[in-house]
């Protein structure tokens, strides 16, 4: 199994078919849908995807039609045929175009930031891939590429069977679509409020860049680490960021996390002394397992729904960040790729692991909201490690250093 938050995937129907420049004037108000004549896809449509096209168009306009007569009656439409999302429709290119963002696809709302957070986040998936690499010193990433047809796409690099990884991912997803409301609330952290005066049932268009990354080192001494990073737009201007920085350690170090949490808080300082604690706090948060009354990991930084300032200046927050991953991380991972460790030591890294995939199949926001909106299941289980272990009503011996960070995943505590 394979991969996490991030990421960002869903298909919407109607967009598809409005890039591909058939979509019917009397349906475009019902589905809210924006078409650019200027699409470079325009009119490239064969008779098989024009009806399937049209009858995936037609099911998301009488789903909304259904919902909104039924919610003027105080009912839900229970029986409103789905949309039909495609698991499926993604198609691989040797290749990705220069930019996965075009003028015009998607919901009304701020091209040149779609365009430019795009540019800066490929920037950063090639130089941490290439960081990582030289580290690992045996493995290198493996590039898939996709595009589809409504616009968007994406490129997964994916390193596995490494001398310091077993496997390492860094996704990067550009989407244009439709998603149900439930999807935007499990998205985000105020979901309900992004569907504002929409009719229950009614889907919500939507933009999405986001980059993504999950690391599992083979040594139990190296932590695991994930960050996303993501744009967000849904129709009528609505914006936001969201990310951050988490790292997931089988082993207590204070040392690796005052190194790791100090250089976050340096990147949060340099835009607001505010941030860190802020951020800090969301992440011991978020990063619960509820159903254990524990934390996945000894957090980061984490935040979402981030739009309380000029765009601009949460850009820059945002490139500092994802720019900042492996001075955090690389330095961790040399200290301790050559530890020595036992067969019971690796046994607990796969313990912890377990959590892991536990967190992100229950909780994660980006594996939740891929799997709800019928996104590349390979993307979106990126996260998850290749392999894991679950124990009968396991306890770590008391005062052992397994119980040691047991304390630390029950108790958070400041590390700077």
């Amino acid at each position: 199994m394979n991969f996490s938050s991030s990421t960002i995937l869903v298909i919407s129907a109607a967009l598809t078919s409005a890039a591909k420049g058939f979509v019917p004037t009397s349906i475009l108000p019902s589905v809210s849908v924006a078409a650019s004549s200027g699409s470079s896809l325009s009119g490239t449509a064969t008779p098989v995807e024009r009806e399937s096209f049209q009858r995936s168009l037609l099911s998301a306009r009488i789903a909304n039609d259904a919902a909104k007569a039924a919610a003027a009656n105080g009912k839900k439409a229970e029986n409103a045929p789905p949309v039909t999302i495609g698991w499926d429709s993604h198609t691989a290119v040797d290749k990705a175009p220069d930019s996965l963002v075009r003028p015009g696809d998607g919901p009304d709302g701020n091209y040149p930031m779609r365009a430019r957070f795009e540019k800066m986040l490929r920037e950063a998936q090639i130089s941490i891939t290439d960081a990582i690499a030289k580290i690992d010193g045996k493995a290198t990433f493996q590039e898939d590429c996709w595009t589809r047809a409504n616009g968007g796409g994406g490129m997964s690099r994916v390193l596995k069977d490494g001398a310091v990884w077993e496997k390492a991912g860094v996704n990067l997803s550009v989407v244009y679509g439709s998603m149900p409301q439930e999807a935007l609330q499990a998205a985000t952290e105020r979901g309900v409020d992004r569907a504002k005066g929409m009719a229950p049932g009614e889907r919500v268009p939507f933009f999405a860049c986001g980059l993504s990354c999950v690391m599992h080192p083979r040594n139990p001494f190296c932590p695991t680490m994930h960050f996303n990073y993501r744009y967000f737009e849904t129709d009528g201007g609505v914006w936001w960021f969201g990310g951050g920085t988490d790292i997931t350690p089988s082993y207590l170090n204070e040392e690796d996390m005052k190194h790791f949490h100090g250089t976050y808080k340096e990147v949060c300082d340099r835009h607001d002394p505010e941030f860190y604690p802020k951020f800090k706090a969301w992440a011991d948060r978020y990063f619960i397992i509820s159903h254990r009354n524990e934390t996945r990991g000894l957090g980061g930084i984490f935040f979402d729904d981030l739009n309380d300032r000029d765009p601009e200046l949460l850009f820059e927050f945002a490139k500092d960040a994802v720019n900042s991953v492996v001075p955090a991380y690389g330095p961790i991972i040399e200290k301790h790729k050559d530890d020595p460790f036992t067969e019971q030591q690796k046994q607990w890294q796969q313990m912890r692991r377990g959590r892991y995939v536990e967190f992100n199949l229950v909780y994660d926001r980006g594996t939740v909201f891929g799997l709800k909106t019928g996104g590349r299941i390979e993307s979106i289980l990126m996260s998850l490690p290749e392999t894991a272990r679950w124990e009968y009503d396991h306890h770590p011996e008391e005062g052992s250093p397994e119980a040691e960070i047991m304390d630390a995943f029950k108790h958070p505590r400041e590390w700077v």
